[in-house]
């Protein structure tokens, strides 16, 4: 996002929530546990998938890829969220603001298509069962991986390059470097700047959400004319990811769809919460208490870690 400035701007200080010491404690407490449980969570939903081998499959592949982008997602703005809670200094560089602008950017754009593609994962699995060894067979999966990224990079952080702004300000109301609350500190007129957000947004929200509802519609029809034993079934494999979609995609275009003008920078602020902080916290937890295979890949891991330490204290006590 290229800036013109009335001052030379070397860097901004991001507001964040409060300045009461005792508040930033609570707040440091509460989303230092937060980031232990995202950080913990898509790192055990990553491992179980590797060391499963029935897991090897192109549904849990592209949850291993939603674990590394919500890590890479919270990675981004909690650290130095704590880092600000409980020190003076808030002020961030130029070019430490932009790089966390355009990673996450970069990774909104991934997570909406990667979600798509999920869907139609879905739909494939259930809709077209004896095509999808041919359809979502591993080496059109990497493609897919591949095309997303770049995909989200030409739709999303590409254009940003081209925003002219210009500042007035060094302040952001904001725990973190967001594309619209910078807009808050411009003193032109930004009406351009709205339109093309509001382009990418369509682009990179509006029509994958619209993927998304075509293939569930599709699947709801399908299953449907299943019998009744095998509806559980076949919409137990669905239900935990609708759920990541619906809390993803409320909150994300609750933020982008419409000018910023419209939105006071508070309500950015605390909406971003929630698609950048406790999303990316219980994703893993709705797949890991919606999906049998994975909870029985966790049984068997903590049943062996058991098997393992008892073994090793039975070893250490007859020595």
């Amino acid at each position: 996002m290229a800036t013109k400035n009335h001052t030379v701007i070397s860097g901004f200080i991001l507001l964040g929530f409060t300045r009461d010491p005792a508040t930033n404690i609570e707040l440091f407490v509460l989303f230092f546990m937060i980031y232990v449980v995202t950080v913990a969570g898509n790192g055990l939903i990553m491992c179980m998938v590797f060391i499963n081998p029935q897991l090897h499959k192109p549904m849990y592949f592209f949850l291993c890829m939603l674990s590394i982008l919500d890590m890479c997602y919270s990675s981004t703005a909690v650290p130095r969220l704590l880092g600000d809670l409980i020190s003076a200094d808030r002020s961030i560089s130029y070019g430490a603001c932009a790089v966390q602008i355009y990673v996450i950017l970069l990774v909104e754009g991934s997570e909406c298509l990667l979600l798509a593609l999920m869907a139609y994962d879905r739909y494939v699995a259930i809709c077209q069962p004896l095509y999808y060894s041919v359809l979502m067979r591993w080496s059109v999966c990497y493609k897919l991986a591949a095309v997303i990224l770049i995909a989200s990079f030409t739709m999303c952080v590409f254009p940003s390059f081209f925003m002219q702004v210009t500042l007035c300000g060094d302040q952001i109301n904001h725990f973190m470097c967001e594309l619209l609350a910078i807009l808050k500190l411009s003193c032109m007129d930004i009406s351009s700047n709205e339109l093309l957000i509001f382009s990418i947004s369509f682009l990179s929200l509006l029509l994958p959400l619209v993927l998304i509802i075509v293939s569930y519609g599709c699947i709801i029809a399908s299953v449907l004319k299943i019998r009744t034993a095998g509806r559980s079934k076949a919409f137990s494999t669905c239900t935990s990811h609708l759920a990541v979609v619906a809390l993803y995609f409320g909150t994300v275009m609750l933020m982008y769809f419409g000018p910023s003008s419209q939105y006071s920078t508070n309500q950015e602020k605390y909406s971003s919460i929630f698609y950048v902080i406790l999303s990316t916290m219980l994703n893993p937890l709705i797949y890991s208490l919606n999906n049998r295979e994975v909870k029985d890949t966790f049984r068997k891991q903590v049943s062996k870690l058991n098997h393992f330490i008892f073994s090793n204290v039975l070893t250490f006590k007859t020595k």
